[in-house]
């Protein structure tokens, strides 16, 4: 979604969805985590990158408001389908 066509109640709600998107993403990394024994091996799962737990772990223990503007867009991403979907429903 275009940023500069929306209009100001569109941006507050996209934000909102944004933060709630990005909570719910954050709920469920923590739970994920919770249940991952850290000896994974290889034969028993799978194996994350460090470098992507090691951001993921990051991102799920900042609220909305403190990521980067780049880490903020992801979420924002999935606003943006929320907002569609209701759109198309109303």
């Amino acid at each position: 979604m275009d940023e500069n066509e929306l209009s100001e109640r569109e941006k507050v709600t996209r934000e909102a969805l944004a933060r709630v998107s990005h909570e719910i993403w954050a709920h469920w990394m923590r739970y994920m985590f919770s249940v991952c024994d850290g000896n994974v091996e290889f034969s028993d799962g799978i194996l994350i990158p460090f470098d992507k737990f090691m951001r993921w772990s990051r991102q799920m223990n900042t609220d909305y408001a403190d990521l980067t503007e780049r880490e903020k867009d992801s979420d924002r991403e999935q606003a943006d389908k929320i907002m569609l979907a209701l759109k198309a429903m109303l």
